[in-house]
């Protein structure tokens, strides 16, 4: 069964084919990064408008990739929701053209509910229920996956994303945009515990984060410095920030994996790349018996393989939309 996802949430412009929900044909994506970064962040309408550019050449090089025509194909699936509403509405457009086009069935796919399948993409062993962190720009959010595919939210971000954090910390002292790989980059040169950055609900009887404060802290500890002249290396601000961010992650996640005797702990979003975050949490599964999974790098940040192969799953259950498929800017998993 093969299936074309298509993936226009923020600032790729992706598509992939995908078979039998596992086996990736092709996995193609179209980066705008280098455009947003003299702004520090994501242009929304910019960002629409590469996809409209990009997203033909795209489709059809996924396609002549995987070797599969479209009467081959078993279904269209695409992102239509949560993200920048008009980046998700440029790939539901050209999805939907394609299914009527091609006579082919339709299916609309929440976006982070991609991020939680991808590690099933690579990992045969990964068993149910398992404890999922899905960690990015965008969303900060801890799952129990259970067996088919149902899920029970346990925890979300309060106010900013992990991810989010990241990008204002390099901002902040001037090391561009993304801020993820950079600083995680920095942080291998730094001494994380030149500062003590706060551990925002860390110790808090629950699976909520906050990311705000580390990153106002990390604001205002630059600001003083600065005015004092007593300004530390940037690597060592770098390494103390991101063992903040990582402690917190880390410690939430673990407890809800204990709580709920969960034997598998799955990392995955765009800061599921982040090289202390693996190390962490791989270490932390190792004391109390459960197993870590994340995927590859290119299945971590946005791409259509993981639309495609989750499709596969809705596919099997019957799921169906029709032309009417609208995008959403929100949209829950459960």
């Amino acid at each position: 069964m093969h299936i074309l996802g298509i993936e226009t949430s923020c600032d790729e412009t992706a598509a992939a084919v995908v078979t039998d929900g596992r086996e990736i044909r092709s996995n193609i994506v179209a980066s705008q990064i280098e455009l947003h970064a003299k702004y520090g962040g994501i242009v929304p309408e910019l960002a629409s408008r590469q996809h409209v550019e990009a997203i033909n050449y795209i489709v059809d090089q996924a396609m002549d990739e995987a070797g599969v025509r479209f009467d081959e194909l078993t279904a269209i699936a695409v992102t239509n929701r949560p993200g920048l509403i008009g980046a998700l509405l440029v790939g539901v457009a050209a999805a939907k053209s394609l299914a009527y086009c091609h006579n082919l069935p339709l299916l609309g796919i929440n976006h982070v509910e991609g991020h939680i399948y991808a590690n099933f993409m690579e990992h045969q062993a990964l068993s149910f229920p398992h404890i999922c962190l899905t960690v990015s720009g965008g969303h900060t959010l801890l799952v129990e996956v259970q067996e088919g595919w149902r899920y029970e939210i346990l925890g979300t971000t309060q106010d900013d994303a992990a991810g989010e954090a990241y990008d204002k910390v390099a901002q902040y002292l001037g090391l561009g945009f993304p801020g993820g790989k950079v600083i995680d980059d920095l942080a291998k040169e730094g001494d994380s515990d030149a500062i003590r950055f706060p551990r925002p609900m860390l110790e808090r009887d629950n699976y909520q984060f906050s990311f705000s404060g580390i990153k106002t802290a990390v604001r205002f500890f630059i600001e003083k410095a600065r005015d004092a002249e007593t300004l530390p290396a940037v690597a060592d601000i770098a390494a103390s920030f991101q063992a903040a961010v990582v402690d917190v992650l880390v410690g939430k996640t673990v407890r809800a994996a204990k709580a709920k005797n969960a034997k598998a702990i799955t990392l995955t979003g765009g800061v599921a790349a982040n090289r202390q975050l693996r190390e962490s949490m791989r270490r932390a599964g190792e004391e109390f018996g459960a197993e870590v999974y994340y995927p590859r790098i290119q299945l971590c940040t946005d791409n259509g393989a993981m639309i495609a192969g989750v499709a596969y799953q809705k596919y099997q259950e019957g799921l169906r939309d029709t032309l009417d498929l609208n995008a959403y800017a929100s949209g829950s998993i459960v």
